[in-house]
């Protein structure tokens, strides 16, 4: 069987009187393409900051790289979401007044060492060494959302977790993203666990799980 790098299990989250998650279960293996779609309100984004160890669930286990990370202290929770999960956001997230390799750098700036000759292999493989001293304020989404795929490997992490990573993108721009981020995904050997409502995504991935009111209600394999 291959390494897990990701497990849930029965993952339960109420806030008040309200159940957002219930006794949500998922394996992620090492060099999966997983993606989890569901409409607005079934808990995608509640079960993404679970995922990306952000929040706790109320109930249930999370292991990230064989550690249960359901009953470490927040600092320590901290370091493995730092050492272990890459973000890219529907809104990329770019720090503005920090250019597109300074933003890429600051997952590496977090632990005090830079590696410039791995930032340079991700930009080039996103074909964005062009870009390097432009800020924010100057790139397209495209390029915005190239720039957040390497901050996101910067630290070389076992998982990357993708919140509508498409959504603020054109149609020809996401295949483009998408093509680019799947390339580097293979060639970085790092599961992507992609969070979604559009469903024109689904024929790109190997493991589509449907969430709705808070449960994973059907999934599909492709062969």
């Amino acid at each position: 069987m291959e390494e897990t790098v990701l497990k849930a299990t029965d993952i339960s989250v109420t806030r008040g009187s309200s159940e957002i998650l219930s006794n949500v279960s998922l394996r992620v293996p090492a060099d999966a393409r997983l993606l989890i779609q569901g409409p607005s309100g079934a808990g995608k984004t509640t079960l993404f900051n679970i995922l990306g160890l952000l929040d706790t669930p109320s109930s249930g286990t999370l292991e990230v790289m064989g550690s249960d990370a359901s009953t470490l202290p927040e600092r320590e929770r901290a370091r493995l979401r730092r050492d272990t999960i890459g973000f890219i956001f529907q809104d990329f997230q770019l720090i503005s007044d920090l250019t597109a390799w300074e933003n890429a750098a600051v997952p590496q700036d977090h632990t005090g060492e830079r590696d410039e000759s791995w930032l340079k292999n991700l930009f080039t493989q996103l074909d964005i060494m062009d870009l390097t001293d432009q800020y924010p304020a100057t790139l397209s989404g495209g390029e915005k959302q190239r720039v957040a795929i390497a901050r996101a490997l910067a630290n070389r992490p076992a998982i990357i977790l993708a919140d509508e990573p498409t959504g603020q993108l054109d149609p020809d721009t996401t295949d483009k993203v998408l093509e680019l981020l799947f390339d580097v995904q293979e060639s970085t050997d790092t599961a992507l666990v992609t969070i979604s409502h559009d469903v024109q995504l689904s024929p790109l991935y190997q493991d589509t799980m449907f969430l709705a009111d808070g449960d994973i209600v059907e999934r599909k394999v492709e062969p």
